[in-house]
C-alpha cells in the first residue's frame, strides 16, 4: 500500500470517529463518568464525547452536603445536565455540569403534578426572610407570612427548621416560582377538629387546654384544634388588669365549658370556675370579729362594697362608714381605695359580708353614738317623751339594688337607719 493510499484511509478513519463523536449543548442531558473527586468539585468525562466537564459541589445535589465524597466516588456514573462552557477552546475546553438542576427538573415535574391533584407536600423550613419562610422543597419554596399560620405571627423564627405540610398554592417551574400554605392545612385540621369538639362537648364539662393566645380582653385556649376564649372576668376571682399578667402562651390550663355556640364557632370558658370557691372557708377567712384589709369595690347610694378577699365582697352601709354624717359614701370613699374593715356578722350560705369602717375609728369628741328610742319607764317623773314630728332620717334603696346580686336583704342594706323604727313608746 503507497503512503497516499495509507495517508487517505487514516484520514477517513478519523472523519469516521469524529462522526461517532456527539456535539454537546447547553440545556443536554448526559451521562459523565467520574474521573477525580476533589475538595470542591467533580472532573467527570462526559459519555460519548470525548471531552471532560466539571460538577461544582453546589451543584451536586438539591440537599446540602458536608462531605463531597458521602455521595461520589471514582467511577461512579451519573445524569448530569450541561448548563455553560468554560473556556473558549470548544474541542478540548471543559462544560460546567450539574446534578441538581437534573433532580430538580424531575422535582418540578412531580411538583406539578401533585398541585393538579390537589395533593399536599411536606418540607423543612431552611430560613426567615423578609415577609415569609423558605422551605427546602427539592427546589425553593416560599410561604408569606400571611400563609404561615391562621392568625399573626410577629416572631417567624420559631418555624426555623421545623418540618411542615404545606398545601401548593403556585407552581411555575419556568420561573422556578413556587408558592406554599401552610395556613391551609392549619384551618383544613381545625375543621375537622372543630367538627368533633362541637360534636361532644357540653356546658359544664371540664377540660384541659393550652393557651393559645392573649388579648386585653381574655386567654384564647387550644381545646386539641378549637380555640374557646376565656374572658378576662373569668381567669381568677380577684381582678385582673391583664390576661398577660397571670398567663403565658404555650400554659397548660384546667378550664369550665360555660356556653357553646356551633353556628358562630364559639365557645366560652372559664379557669376561674375550675378553682375553689371564694366561700367556701369564709367562717375561718373572715370570722366576725375580724379586722381586714379590702378595696374599694363599688359606691352605691346606701354603702361600699368592698373586696377582703379574691372574689369576696362584704356592704359597709353607708351608716358604718363614718361616726360623722356623710350624704354619700362618694364624700369620704374612692373606688380602687384601700381601707381596713372590721367584719360584723358573716352567712356563708347566702353569701352575706356586713363590714364597719367607723368600728375601727374612735369616736370623735362630741359626736353621740346612734342609740334606739328609749322606753317611757326609763324617763324620769314618768313624762311621755316627746314624739319628733318628723321620721327619722334613713337611707332610699333604689329599686335596682333591692335584690342586690351580692346577697344583701332590705334590712341589711338599711342597716342601722332601721332601728328604733316601729318601737313607738306605750303608756
Amino acid at each position: 500500500m503507497s503512503e497516499n493510499n495509507a495517508a487517505n484511509e487514516n484520514a477517513q478513519t478519523m472523519a469516521d470517529a469524529l462522526k461517532e463523536v456527539e456535539t454537546v449543548h447547553i440545556g443536554d442531558t448526559v451521562k459523565g463518568e467520574v474521573l477525580a473527586v476533589e475538595d470542591k468539585q467533580l472532573i467527570v468525562g462526559i459519555e460519548g464525547t470525548g471531552v471532560e466537564g466539571v460538577v461544582p459541589l453546589k451543584e451536586l445535589s438539591t440537599q446540602p452536603i458536608d462531605d463531597i465524597r458521602s455521595v461520589a466516588n471514582v467511577g461512579d456514573e451519573i445524569d448530569l445536565v450541561v448548563i455553560s462552557t468554560i473556556g473558549k477552546d470548544k474541542e478540548n475546553g471543559q462544560y460546567l455540569l450539574s446534578k441538581k438542576r437534573l433532580e430538580a427538573q424531575k422535582v418540578w415535574v412531580e411538583i406539578k403534578a401533585k398541585a393538579d391533584a390537589g395533593e399536599t407536600i411536606t418540607a423543612p423550613v431552611t430560613s426567615v426572610v423578609k415577609g415569609g419562610l423558605v422551605v427546602n422543597a427539592g427546589v425553593r419554596g416560599f410561604v408569606p407570612a400571611s400563609m404561615v399560620a391562621d392568625h399573626f405571627v410577629e416572631d417567624l423564627s420559631q418555624y426555623k427548621g421545623q418540618e411542615l405540610e404545606f398545601k401548593i398554592v403556585e407552581v411555575e417551574p419556568n420561573d422556578n416560582r413556587l408558592i406554599l400554605s401552610h395556613r391551609a392545612i392549619v384551618e383544613a385540621n381545625k375543621k375537622e377538629a372543630r367538627a368533633e369538639i362541637f360534636a361532644k362537648i357540653q356546658p359544664g364539662d371540664v377540660v384541659d387546654g393550652k393557651v393559645a393566645r392573649l388579648t386585653n380582653f381574655g386567654a384564647f385556649v387550644d381545646l386539641g384544634g378549637v380555640d374557646g376564649l376565656v374572658h378576662v372576668s373569668e381567669i381568677a376571682f380577684d381582678h385582673v388588669d391583664k390576661p398577660s399578667d397571670v398567663l403565658k402562651v404555650g400554659q397548660d390550663v384546667k378550664v369550665k365549658v360555660l356556653a357553646v355556640d356551633p353556628e358562630r364557632d364559639r365557645i366560652s370558658l372559664s379557669i376561674k370556675a375550675t378553682l375553689p370557691q371564694p366561700w367556701d372557708n369564709i367562717d375561718t377567712e373572715a370570722p366576725a370579729g375580724a379586722v381586714l384589709t379590702g378595696t374599694v369595690r363599688r359606691l352605691t347610694s346606701f354603702g361600699a362594697f368592698v373586696e377582703v378577699l379574691p372574689g369576696v365582697e362584704g356592704l359597709v352601709h353607708i351608716s358604718q362608714i363614718s361616726h360623722e354624717h356623710i350624704a354619700t359614701p362618694n364624700d369620704v370613699l374612692k373606688e380602687g381605695q384601700s381601707v381596713d374593715v372590721k367584719v360584723l356578722s358573716v352567712d356563708p350560705d347566702q353569701h352575706r359580708l356586713a363590714l364597719s369602717i367607723k368600728a375601727l375609728q374612735e369616736r370623735p369628741e362630741g359626736v353621740e353614738e346612734d342609740r334606739p328610742s328609749q322606753n317611757r319607764n326609763n324617763n324620769r317623773g314618768g313624762d311621755r317623751p316627746r314624739r319628733n314630728n318628723r321620721r327619722e332620717e334613713h337611707t332610699a334603696i333604689p329599686a335596682e339594688y333591692q335584690q342586690d346580686d351580692s346577697g344583701f336583704s332590705m334590712g341589711d342594706l338599711l342597716g342601722d337607719a332601721l332601728k328604733g323604727f316601729g318601737t313607738d313608746d306605750k303608756d
